[in-house]
């Protein structure tokens, strides 16, 4: 969350949400983003809302324009940039509200990369930002970018692990549900599960092509390189757990779809074979019906004789179902 303070911090500076210098084993706030650069790296994150924010970015010398066009573009598709020795890149995560921690909204990220200075922006609230920020604050120092890319990047996977953790307990529980026979889950709810895993794995799977295109880049610094194959296999063990999940859950579905096949083919039988014992009663019941002339049984007794001939009907039929094993 974006304490009070955080929010005076960003009127002292153009659209910063929190920075931090990092010198030799301590962290130092900072309040503003011009202010002299005291560590040997600086971490900026930025709010692209604000106006001044954009003004900054287009004059920092330290920006290339690559880096610029990556943090300004209203873009949103996840892909990366090697300039130099500037990396840039943009990331998709889940936007919060201040009040609700996972709204199901895809934001992105953008992040760049250069020998002293890291950039993290967005328009609208990240997770995975303030949990970055909780990590820097606690006990985390970012020596070199790699690091602060495995940090932003290990935090964006934390945030979605929390998400995919929550979709498999539900998934567990009507898996539950089925096993005890207790009430059948929510299909509507399945289904919105299904598409919330599906949208996950969309991200991912646009995040391993961001690191695969990194990891083939001949300009990525060698000191990145080896951070970008690591978060590459971390993502791809991460969309693993999902594809596990989507697993489970079809499973689930199908067996709910099976069930209901089952109880709809047991009441198209009963239906079928009450039809089947009624049809010979409504044949008799039709032929004395008709009004014409030399009907049997029209005198005394004639009701009885007409039941009785339309139960030996249903029981003949019933014998005859019987013994073709129509009755198990």
């Amino acid at each position: 969350m974006e304490q009070p303070h955080e929010r005076i911090a960003l009127r002292q500076g153009p659209g910063l949400i929190w920075g931090i210098d990092f010198a030799a084993g301590e962290r130092r706030d900072v309040d503003n983003c011009d202010s002299p650069h005291t560590g040997f790296l600086r971490w900026l994150h930025l709010s692209l809302a604000d106006h001044g924010t954009r003004l900054w970015i287009e004059t920092t010398p330290e920006l290339l324009p690559g880096a610029r066009e990556i943090l300004l573009s209203q873009d949103k598709h996840q892909r990366a940039l090697v300039e130099g020795e500037t990396v840039a890149c943009v990331l998709h995560d889940f936007e919060r509200d201040f009040d609700v921690r996972d709204t199901g909204r895809i934001g992105a990220l953008r992040i760049v990369l250069t020998p002293n200075l890291i950039v993290s922006a967005r328009h609208h609230p990240i997770g995975s930002a303030d949990i970055a920020r909780r990590r820097l604050r606690e006990s985390d120092i970012v020596t070199a970018p790699a690091r602060g890319l495995d940090l932003i990047v290990s935090a964006i996977l934390e945030n979605f692990g929390r998400v995919i953790g929550s979709l498999s307990a539900e998934v567990q529980v009507a898996e539950d549900a089925l096993v005890e026979e207790r009430q059948v889950p929510n299909s509507h709810r399945l289904m919105d599960i299904r598409r919330r895993l599906a949208q996950l794995h969309r991200m991912l799977e646009g995040m391993q092509s961001v690191f695969r295109r990194l990891e083939l880049d001949q300009d990525l610094p060698g000191t990145i390189l080896p951070t970008v194959e690591k978060l590459s296999q971390r993502v791809h063990g991460v969309d693993g757990d999902i594809q596990s999940v989507m697993s489970q859950l079809r499973a689930v579905r199908d067996e709910i779809n099976d069930q209901s096949n089952l109880r709809m083919n047991q009441n198209l039988y009963i239906l079928s074979v009450m039809t089947a014992l009624l049809l010979p009663t409504t044949l008799v019941t039709g032929i004395f019906g008709m009004n014409t002339g030399d009907l049997p049984l029209t005198g005394h007794g004639g009701t009885i004789g007409a039941s009785l001939i339309a139960a030996a009907f249903a029981l003949a039929t019933y014998v005859f179902l019987r013994g073709r094993g129509f009755f198990r």
